[in-house]
């Protein structure tokens, strides 16, 4: 699947340029609150008519102010997952469920009923009402009724928003399965960097109405110039195998380029492919290994980059085999440790969290 966007469109004072390419799996638009990311997931919908663009699919045009193409929402076979669930609050979990289904052939379904009802976990649900149901539980019931229409392309626009940490904490490994398990490409959009660091395979940065960057996640979310202005959310995200879990400990080995990393919490199966984030807040660097620290993780690498900043500290890049780690400490620790490109380090990460 190859989603093609090119729109311009104004909107009082505010004004959106933005171009970019999604592939298969999950896209995530990203970026401050008032950047443009619900602006062009509309678009994408055909809910908002751009004032000048396109949105192609796979080759089909959706959109096409220069040829006059417009396919009204209700045909473009889309579904969309908003903030709040937006459930019929007559309707049980079954019948909210079986609602999306009405409206589309029986030619174009695709999912079935019983299959998405495991992967989201919902089969207790089935008999309740809405008002029974946790915040969780029912953006779960909203992600499950736009599947079962059988959507070409999901669209999710800040689902879990919402939600306080517990539920967002609930609702995640099923998203986690439905990026994995279904094949269904999803543009997903979020001002949270966990989030996005969790599910997004592409990551499309938005800042003042345009894409200021767009790559794959363990790339663009490696490089703190492209965040939000909040420095505290700057670190590196890395792609790994579980090797092994401890279920005793609840500690996972996860192999990476550069040597093991040991994940506290509850993981998945070994042999699978998991990202983790590591905030470069939570990373100390040393230049000799160290030893007889509670720190289960320590990597070494060499120092690619020291970038200064105006409040007193220094973002060091440390290379592991390929692999970037960032860490944050103050512009006094790198002045008595000599810290400069091309020099040895050792990156001892405090806390990590498995983020896949």
């Amino acid at each position: 699947m190859t989603l093609i966007v090119e729109a311009r469109h104004r909107l009082g004072a505010f004004g959106l340029d933005a171009a970019f390419t999604s592939e298969r799996g999950v896209t995530a638009l990203f970026g401050r609150s008032g950047s443009g990311k619900t602006s062009v997931i509309r678009i994408i919908a055909g809910l908002t008519r751009p004032t000048d663009g396109m949105v192609l699919l796979d080759g089909e045009a959706l959109t096409d102010t220069a040829k006059g193409i417009f396919i009204p929402q209700h045909r473009r076979r889309f579904g969309y997952v908003f903030q709040e669930a937006r459930l019929f609050p007559h309707l049980s979990v079954r019948s909210n469920l079986s609602y999306g289904r009405w409206f589309t052939p029986k030619s174009a379904h695709t999912e079935n009923f019983d299959r998405v009802v495991d992967l989201l976990g919902i089969g207790q649900l089935l008999d309740r009402s809405p008002s029974k149901l946790s915040g969780g539980e029912k953006q779960r019931v909203a992600i499950g009724r736009a599947l079962l229409a059988s959507p070409r392309l999901l669209l999710m626009d800040e689902p879990l928003a919402a939600l306080d940490e517990a539920r967002k904490g609930e609702i995640l490994p099923y998203l986690e399965r439905l990026r994995d398990e279904m094949d269904i490409p999803i543009v997903y959009v979020s001002h949270s960097i966990a989030e996005v660091a969790r599910l997004a395979n592409q990551v499309v940065v938005m800042r003042d109405g345009k894409v200021e960057a767009a790559g794959p996640a363990t790339e663009v979310l490696s490089r703190s110039s492209l965040l939000p202005e909040d420095r505290r959310e700057a670190g590196a995200v890395l792609e790994g195998t579980v090797e092994s879990i401890d279920l005793t400990n609840r500690i996972s080995v996860v192999l990476l380029k550069a040597g093991r990393l040991y994940v506290p919490g509850a993981a998945p199966a070994a042999g699978r492919t998991v990202r983790i984030r590591i905030p470069a807040r939570d990373v100390m660097l040393a230049i000799q290994k160290p030893e007889g620290l509670s720190a289960l993780n320590i990597l070494e690498g060499t120092i690619s980059q020291v970038s200064p900043a105006e409040d007193g500290t220094v973002e060091i890049r440390l290379d592991c085999a390929g692999d970037a780690v960032l860490s944050r400490i103050t512009a006094l620790s790198c002045e008595r440790l000599g810290l400069n490109p091309g020099m040895p380090a050792f990156a001892v990460i405090k806390t990590v969290a498995l983020e896949a």
